[in-house]
Formats: structure tokens, sequence, C-alpha cells
């Protein structure tokens, strides 16, 4: 297989960032909420044939037993890559070999213009040895080209199968789902995080808009998951099928779910689902619970100022020097930086609608007995 010398530009990664999830979003909700569930769906079967289309994972979404096809193909493609890769290993240390094999000619014309004893013999040995080495490399060439030839045909095979499929792909999802039905109310539900949200659990004004902030920010970066989907099935492609590894899909993917995770901990602290140790705590009256989180609360702003504070100098320090990261795919580092502050703020915030919320149920308990009655399972 050809070499791939791709290498994601910088914009496309914060563009992308910022407008897949945007797009994700509003695609979701688009989608009628009475709409019948379907056993086997059409977008669904085209992102496995994007990102699992080598190894025939669309087909096997239908139910296609051409999907053995793809994966007979996939295998011979890594078992040749690997004669690929020993072929261009035999072929460097046969250019190898020529150059050391010249420099001993070279030398030994030296010696034999210097008129030195035995330099004859030895020249003629190494011009021998040269001659040798010259062959060595048309060999090592002739073996390298077939085993580049085959590889290449066979992911030729594949591709042309993956642009079939891609047209037929319709239809396969329509004969499927006319075999296969799921009975009403049943199937696979992923409702949207703010569409599914309770007002009502949030009296004041204050409260709601950060719990809202901070639901759009979790979906917004949940969507990201979707992205290193994307990105790692091209990093395995391109290593194991194309002999092409790549630094920045692993760069990118590390950095986007270090963001993700500091931008998501407002929302996880508004859905309760921090981890803590809460063995005594469950057993308190809710008056109690909301006296302990206040006390707690004092540890839990010096964390988040903290965070906040110093997560600030970071970001304006690499923001002045213009910080890039020290791979060669260089991406800048302040706006990954400034996800320190930025989750921090989201994060302080939440405790302070947190905060408030405990002090109204220490003053009056029966807030909390309102709050849990209309608070959906989990």
């Amino acid at each position: 297989m050809p070499e791939l010398t791709f290498v994601l530009p910088h914009w496309v990664y914060w563009i992308g960032l910022i407008l897949f999830p945007i797009i994700a979003m509003l695609i979701f909700r688009r989608k009628p909420a009475t709409e019948s569930a379907k056993p086997v769906s059409l977008a669904l079967g085209y992102f496995l044939l994007v990102c699992g289309g080598f190894l025939g994972v669309h087909r096997l979404y239908v139910k296609s037993f051409w999907a053995l096809i793809f994966v007979v193909l996939f295998t011979s493609i890594l078992i040749v890559n690997i004669e690929v890769r020993a072929s261009r290993e035999s072929l460097s240390s046969a250019h190898n070999f020529i150059k050391l094999d010249e420099f001993k000619v070279e030398r030994a014309q030296k010696d034999v213009n210097e008129g030195r004893r035995d330099a004859e013999q030895k020249l003629t040995e190494a011009t021998q040895q040269l001659e040798k080495s010259n062959a060595d490399l048309k060999a090592a060439e002739v073996v390298s080209d077939n085993w580049d030839t085959t590889s290449s045909t066979l992911g030729a095979i594949v591709l042309a199968l993956l642009l079939i499929d891609a047209i037929l792909l319709p239809k396969l999802v329509r004969k499927r789902n006319a075999i296969e039905h799921i009975p009403s109310g049943q199937g696979f539900q992923c409702p949207a995080v703010e569409a599914e949200y309770d007002d009502s659990r949030e009296p004041l004004a204050f409260n709601r808009f950060i719990a809202h902030i901070n639901g759009l920010t979790g979906e917004l970066v949940a969507y990201w998951s979707v992205i290193a989907v994307f990105v790692y099935y091209y990093e395995v492609m391109a290593r194991y099928v194309f002999n092409s590894p790549t630094n920045w899909a692993h760069e990118s993917m590390f950095l986007m779910f270090g963001m993700q995770y500091l931008l998501a901990g407002g929302f996880v602290m508004r859905e309760g689902a921090h981890v803590r140790v809460d063995v005594i705590y469950n057993q308190l009256p809710n008056r109690g619970k909301a006296i302990v989180d206040v006390f707690t609360s004092i540890f839990f702003f010096i964390f988040t100022l903290t965070l906040l504070f110093t997560g600030w100098t970071f970001f304006y320090d690499a923001y002045q020097v213009s910080e890039v990261s020290f791979t060669e795919w260089a991406i800048q580092y302040w706006p990954i930086k400034f996800s320190l502050p930025l989750g921090a703020a989201l994060l302080t915030l939440q405790g302070i609608s947190q905060l408030i919320k405990d002090i109204a149920i220490a003053i009056n308990p029966s807030v909390a007995v309102l709050d849990t009655q209309v608070r959906p399972e989990t």
C-alpha cells in the first residue's frame, strides 16, 4: 500500500471541535421523538462503513455473509504488510551495504594510487563485493515492488467493494428492516441532555441559568467522543494497512479528552455523578446533609478557585509566548490551557448554585422533599 503523508491541519482540528458537536446536536434534536424505532439505521450503517469498512463491520451490521470477504481481504492485507515491512528493511540494508562497499572501493583505490602492498588485491575484492551488493539491491527492489503491488491490489479491491457498498447500503438496510421488527416502545433510546432536563427542580433563575450552561457544555463535549472514533480508526488503518503511523492522532485525542474532562466538571456536578465516600452521609437527614455540604463546600471552593486562578496564569503565559507542543505536530497550547480556567469557572458556578440550594434546605428541609419529588428517576 502507498504511504500516507497526511497531517491534520491545526485549523481543521479547532474548527472540528467546535462545529462537529454543534452539528451533531442539531441533527439529533431535529429527529422526531415519535419516530418509530427500526432494527437497522442507515445513518449508523454509513458511520460503520466509514469507521469500520475495511473490516466489513457495516456488512456485519446488516447481517450479510459478504462481511467474511472483507475479513479475509483485511487479514490478507495485514499478512502482506508484514512482508512489505520486512522487504523494506531488506532494501534499506542493501542500500547501506552498497554505501559501505563503495567506501571500501574508494579506500582501496587510494591505497593503489599510493602504491601500498596488497592494494590491488584489496581493490579487486572490494569491487567484487560491491557488484554482489548491487545484485542484492536489485533483488531486494524486485521483492519489495512485488509485495507493494500485492498490497496495493488488495487495498484497491477493498476500496472498490466499499464504494459499491456505499451505493448498495440503503437497499441492504431496507431489506434488513423488512425482515426484522422492533416491538413498540423498545429499542435504543438516547435523549438529549438539555431536552430532558426538568426546570421545575430549579426555582431560582440563577440556578436554572447555570444548570443550562453546564448542561449544554456537557452535551457539547460528549460528542467529542465520536470524533475519537474517526481519528483512531484512521490511525489504525494508517499504521497497519498503509504502514504510515502518525503522531498527531494520539496527541490530538489525549489533548481533546483532557479538555473534555475539565469542561464537563460542572455538568457532572449538576448530575451528582462525582465519586464521593458517603457511607455516613447517606444516614443523615436532609438538613444534616445540607449542613455537611455547606461546610465541605469550603474545601471545594478552595480547590476550584485555585484551579481557576492558576489555570488562568498557565493560559495567559502560553498565549503570551505562543506556546506549542514539543512534537512535530506543534499544536497551539493556549486554547487547551484555556480549558483550565473555563472548566474551573463552570465548576465554581455550579458549586455556587449547589451551595444556594444547600443553604435553602438547611433553613427549610421541606425544600429537599420538593426537590426529590420532581427529580427524574436515574
